[in-house]
């Protein structure tokens, strides 16, 4: 029996008390996180939003295996958002699935209904040219199913509800979504994921749309976009969130709850290191101003462009070279000034030597 076979499908079960530290410490860290950004200036502010849902936007395509390109989501954002960017002719699935970020970043307060989860699914479907539903829910007659292991010996996991029932079922998701925004927040994230991966709506595109809705259903609470890293956070440790999903098989869903609020904290975890990241690098840049040469600042504009892991293993002086154009004598004598004027750490010697950003 699948669970939408169950007499008392959709009235799922679940120990609210098991999720109440985590509402409190997850409100708690939201409005660090609210706080925090409004230290930035208003460019810090914009340029941060964007890598934000650039990440997003990216990492919840990777999620299911599509593999976008990065700078064109996010040059694809920042014309959206009327900001300056470059010329670049931006593909239809970059461009897709920005507008849908966009969209869901702007309109998170709206009520959901079945016109915005069509407009969804049209923007991630852009540029599809394959025989699939687009815009509209899944009709086919054969059931959708979910199967995992290899083409000789394939299992099925899950098989969603037949097409014929998806409007009624999606009536009904949509009713408690718009009926429960005074349910706690993590208590409803996880609740619309959950239900809405197993309606499986859509021929293609349901775990994309449904971390949407959960990051919807984040926003309604703290009544803003709630910038929180999900997507990124969930890619990272993709194997625990598909064993999660195949771990519910009954009514009573207390134990994908748990897991879907220690991840939405794990995201915000990421999301305050995001914002310190920020601040240490204004707090750098004016400790060094007037300090640096045109070669130095882009190679260091380039380090904090990595991110908080920065370059994997450490900028090396061939690094310097290429991304500065500097000669190996130069090169030299540049990273020995920003080692000595606190911009970089040094470690290693000689062919291992490495340089990372000195940020506290």
């Amino acid at each position: 029996m699948w669970i939408w076979e169950h007499k008392d499908w959709p009235h799922f079960i679940y120990d609210k008390e098991v999720l109440r530290d985590a509402e409190r410490l997850y409100l708690k860290r939201a409005g660090e996180c609210i706080g925090s950004v409004k230290c930035f200036s208003d460019t810090e502010q914009e340029n941060f939003k964007i890598e934000l849902l650039t990440d997003e936007a990216t990492q919840t395509a990777k999620i299911e295996g599509e593999l976008l390109n990065r700078d064109s989501v996010q040059v694809s954002m920042r014309r959206q958002m009327g900001l300056s960017s470059d010329n670049r002719k931006i593909p239809p699935a970059e461009h897709g699935v920005s507008s849908m970020m966009i969209d869901l970043y702007s309109h998170f307060a709206e009520p959901l209904s079945d016109q915005m989860l069509f407009h969804w699914h049209r923007q991630l479907m852009n540029g599809r040219t394959d025989a699939i539903q687009i815009g509209a829910y899944r009709t086919g007659a054969e059931p959708m199913q979910i199967i995992a292991g290899n083409v000789y010996d394939p299992r099925v996991y899950y098989e969603a509800p037949p097409s014929n029932q998806v409007p009624d079922e999606m009536h009904q998701f949509i009713d408690l979504f718009n009926d429960t925004l005074k349910m706690n927040a993590l208590e409803r994230a996880g609740l619309v994921h959950l239900y809405f991966v197993l309606i499986h709506p859509f021929d293609d595109g349901n775990g994309r749309i449904a971390r949407a809705l959960a990051e919807k259903a984040l926003a309604q609470e703290i009544g803003q976009p709630s910038l929180t890293a999900l997507a990124y956070t969930i890619e990272a440790e993709k194997k625990s969130y598909y064993a999660a999903l195949e771990q519910v098989h009954g009514l009573d869903i207390t134990k994908w709850l748990v897991y879907f609020a220690e991840t939405v904290l794990k995201a915000q975890e990421n999301t305050l290191n995001r914002i310190q990241f920020i601040l240490q690098k204004t707090r750098l840049y004016d400790r060094l101003r007037g300090q640096l040469n045109s070669r130095q600042e882009k190679v260091l504009a380039r380090m904090f462009r990595e991110g908080i892991n920065g370059f994997k293993g450490g900028l090396s002086a061939a690094n310097y070279m290429k991304i500065s154009g500097a000669s190996s004598a130069t090169a030299t004598r540049d990273l020995k000034d920003m080692v000595e004027n606190g911009a970089l750490i040094k470690t290693g010697e000689l062919r291992h030597t490495r340089y990372h950003l000195n940020i506290k």
